[in-house]
């Protein structure tokens, strides 16, 4: 039996506590095969389904609010870009804006990547109930193999 090497891999964070313990996982495989991280945040336009033109065309806010979830993002890519370089680690930052769960699935499949590793809990309980679980629709979605990291912040 040969041994699984993985040189492109997908970490998908949303910036929370809970998803750190993936993050850290993710940045162990790359070590363990010289690879390079791939820290993707997608901004979720899943809110914009609800009522677009709410979001859209009548809240003035709408642009404030876009750009304040991209600057979480950035800084969610950015945690994981300064661990991987602590840890020798190349990792490549990737902000996307949609579905989380589709977004995931194309980016890493459109990109041969070897592997998504993601944690099972993200910022909000609300997507979950509206969307289902991001992890859960990449699971059962992906052609790229996932690696599910069960969080500590789940009792």
């Amino acid at each position: 039996m040969g041994t699984v090497n993985f040189k492109k891999i997908v970490i998908a964070t949303d910036g929370s506590d809970c998803s750190r313990l993936a993050v850290d996982k993710g940045i162990e495989l790359a070590q363990l095969g010289s690879g390079t991280v791939y820290a993707v945040y997608v901004v979720s336009t899943a809110y914009l389904s609800m009522d677009g033109d709410y979001f859209m065309g009548v809240n003035p806010y709408w642009e404030s609010i876009q750009e304040a979830w991209k600057t979480q993002g950035q800084q969610a890519v950015n945690y994981v870009k300064n661990l991987g370089e602590m840890k020798g680690i190349n990792v490549e930052s990737v902000l996307l804006e949609g579905n989380p769960s589709d977004e995931l699935i194309r980016y890493a499949e459109e990109n041969e990547m070897d592997i998504i590793v993601m944690g099972t809990l993200g910022k909000t309980g609300l997507d979950r109930l509206l969307l289902g679980s991001v992890a859960g629709n990449v699971v059962r979605h992906s052609k790229v193999p996932v690696m599910v990291v069960r969080d500590e912040c789940i009792r």
